[in-house]
């Protein structure tokens, strides 16, 4: 049973699984570079995240999928690119990677039976409105997850 969403609060993809969260009241909570750093300007407060030693995106992400169980990936296309490979890469090299799915914006696929507990989300961070239709498949899962 998912209990939790892991994000580091970057635009795009980790911003709406926040929003959703929210939204839901749904438990949630991740690491944010020092200074609640992000692309889009500080990180809201409302957004419960850690803030790492450091305002390495780097560190944040390793942290991230280092207390997570799974990872999901919301893509605008069919290959991750940016940090969304760089946290493929840190799951891997974890003595417990757990799931990783990766999926484009636009096609809707459950997420696996075997993401449980924790489960970070990241992905693209164009097209914002994209990524909150594709991020129809997390809230369906939310909502499963607290029935």
């Amino acid at each position: 049973m998912l209990k939790r969403i892991i994000s580091g609060g970057q635009t795009g993809a980790d911003v709406t699984a926040l929003k959703l969260t929210l939204e839901h009241g749904y438990p949630h909570g991740g690491w944010c570079p020092r200074g609640r750093r992000s692309l889009a300007g500080p990180i809201p407060a409302s957004f419960q995240l850690r803030e790492t030693p450091s305002k390495d995106y780097l560190q944040r992400t390793e942290w991230n999928v280092r207390d997570s169980d799974g990872t999901v990936i919301f893509t605008l296309g069919a290959e991750a690119t940016g940090g969304s490979l760089k946290t493929i890469e840190f799951a891997k090299n974890t003595a417990n990677p757990g799931c990783i799915w990766l999926g484009p914006i636009g096609a809707w696929n459950p997420l696996p039976r075997d993401c449980s507990a924790s489960l970070r989300s990241t992905g693209s961070r164009n097209s914002m409105w994209r990524i909150r239709a594709r991020a129809r498949s997390l809230e369906t899962t939310i909502g499963h997850a607290k029935s």
